[in-house]
């Protein structure tokens, strides 16, 4: 585990790692970059750069935890990937909802295998389920995570490639918005942005503005309107046990 510096989150948990690419959100994937850096520097635990790899030690970990934490699961990879089998998924549940005194989110590309999955998991409240949405082309993904039994229902989109039109916020809970940062970040329309904030306004959701992103994403900034949309979903730690 390690601290995060994701707006969103406070600290990231990785029981698994690596993944492949699968739609244009992927193309300049922070983790395969990350995770040859990681794989450069010696670390055992990218070895194998980013092949899937489980890692049944790290199970442990939310165990060791004090304090409740907010905690992004799985940050340098995919926990519905194909190749991660079902048995250790649902043994990283386990975990979770041995832990409620945390925040557990999870975040997804691959809707269709965590829709045939979630009746066969537990979702204690504390655990967040999300998908990653950058485009209209898969917005589908919102379709499976929305008729999950999960409690809390969030999508990322980051990054924002396009206007996602008149976007269906039924059943979800939470919104993050975000612009691609780096040396190739292809650029975010304030338009587009600006549709989703006004239509989480309009249907209660939560909405948070995680940055402008860009070449320099500290330069760029994260105020949207003159202001910082940092809203979280209505349910506090208090409730989770």
């Amino acid at each position: 585990m390690a601290q995060s510096t994701i707006e969103w989150t406070e600290m990231t948990w990785n029981p698994t790692t690596g993944c492949d690419k699968i739609s244009a959100g992927c193309k300049y994937c922070y983790a395969e970059v990350m995770s040859r850096r990681l794989q450069a520097m010696g670390v055992e635990k990218y070895k194998d750069n980013f092949e899937i790899r489980i890692h049944p030690d790290a199970l442990n970990v939310p165990y060791t935890w004090r304090k409740p934490k907010v905690v992004f699961v799985n940050s340098m990879s995919d926990l519905f990937h194909d190749k991660v089998p079902f048995t250790f998924i649902k043994k990283v549940f386990d975990v979770m909802n041995d832990n409620p005194q945390h925040i557990f989110q999870v975040l997804t590309k691959r809707g269709e295998r965590l829709f045939k999955l979630h009746d066969k998991l537990e979702w204690g409240n504390n655990i967040w389920m999300g998908v990653s949405v950058e485009n209209q082309q898969v917005l589908n993904r919102i379709d499976f995570l929305r008729v999950t039994n999960a409690k809390v229902k969030f999508l990322s989109c980051e990054p924002l490639l396009e206007d996602l039109g008149q976007l269906n916020l039924s059943n979800i809970d939470w919104v993050i918005v975000g612009g691609e940062s780096g040396h190739k970040a292809r650029p975010m329309n304030q338009e587009w942005v600006i549709n989703i904030q006004e239509r989480c306004e309009q249907k209660d959701v939560a909405f948070f503005f995680k940055q402008w992103g860009g070449k320099n994403k500290k330069k760029a900034g994260r105020e949207l309107n003159g202001r910082t949309y940092d809203a979280m979903p209505k349910i506090s730690t208090a409730t989770l046990a």
